[in-house]
């Protein structure tokens, strides 16, 4: 297979691609509902705000609210679309997130912005790097992470159609575009194969699928071959694409913008425990919070760049033998 490229130049950021997407919704189908807690020029649902003002509901500075409504309005029929920035969408909310969405398995979209460390600047208290590991965990929630603006749309589209909770991480920056060679064709549990290789497979989701390409290209100068994974669906996880890779490849790494513990990497070792030991590197937060800064710095400081995830291969490589 072509592997696709990284379209540096071509930048989108996530949270934009969702505000676009929905608004595109609206148009389509009169079922879909929005509701935001006070940050809709943040989150960009101000895009289906000022198509659809009645359709559009700030609930304020209530995630809790916020979460509880849009089950409201799910159990009235509608497709109930519910944003904020994801340290309170689902942080501050957990509960109404576990107890009213996942325990009666309502139809609400929870699409929440501003995760990680690439919010920046506004600091530790906003960025929140646990959001994965506390939403995997509940029953009948779908866990979903797009690498990039083309990806998100496919999302939440996929989201839309679903019968069930589901929960979008969703980010600030603008990210580069993968370049793939038709449309793509998202389809929740299954994984994007990006690369084929035999050495080692990078698995990763969100931002550190470009970091992983970028990885993969440094590893290939070095004559190690990589397959990349773009692992969007975080639960369901692709088991299927997971073993294949180990069973290749012999080592794997994960890589992603969350601690290592409850997240991706979590999810990828809980399926090689059980199917295919082989060695995992785990590139992410090290159980630590974040701080402010610019994203670039950040993900610098805290080993999530490319070179960090070519470093973590290597080790992975080395210990397979």
């Amino acid at each position: 297979m072509a592997a696709p490229v990284v379209n540096t130049k071509d930048k989108i950021a996530t949270r934009t691609a969702y505000g676009e997407t929905l608004r595109q919704l609206g148009r389509e189908r009169s079922d879909i509902v929005v509701l935001d807690a006070d940050l809709a020029g943040s989150t960009m649902t101000k895009y289906f705000a000022d198509e659809f003002p009645d359709r559009f509901f700030n609930v304020g500075i209530a995630e809790q609210n916020l979460i509880d409504t849009a089950c409201g309005f799910a159990l009235a029929g509608k497709v109930a679309f519910a944003s904020s920035f994801a340290m309170f969408a689902v942080g501050k909310a957990w509960e109404m997130v576990r107890n009213s969405a996942g325990h009666m398995n309502l139809n609400v979209k929870i699409a929440a912005t501003h995760a990680g460390l690439t919010l920046g600047e506004d600091g530790a208290t906003h960025q929140i790097l646990e959001d994965i590991a506390i939403t995997r965990v509940i029953p009948d929630l779908t866990v979903l992470v797009p690498a990039d603006g083309p990806e998100t749309e496919a999302m939440v589209r996929a989201a839309a159609e679903h019968v069930g909770p589901v929960y979008i991480r969703l980010g600030r920056p603008a990210v580069p575009v993968i370049k793939r060679e038709g449309p793509i064709d998202f389809k929740i549990g299954r994984a994007e194969i990006l690369r084929q290789g035999k050495d080692v497979a990078l698995v990763a989701c969100g931002v550190l699928v470009y970091q992983a390409m970028q990885a993969a290209e440094e590893l290939a100068a070095e004559g190690i071959e990589a397959t990349v994974i773009n692992m969007g669906s975080i639960k369901p996880i692709d088991r299927e694409a997971l073993v294949a890779a180990a069973r290749t490849c012999g080592a794997v790494v994960t890589a992603e913008e969350h601690n290592v513990i409850g997240g991706l990497g979590g999810a990828v070792c809980e399926v090689l425990a059980e199917e295919c030991p082989v060695p995992v590197i785990r590139v992410g937060t090290q159980d630590t919070y974040g701080e402010s800064g610019t994203a670039d710095a950040l993900l610098e400081k805290y080993g999530l760049l490319g070179v960090d995830v070519a470093r973590a291969a290597r080790q992975a490589i080395a210990k397979k033998r």
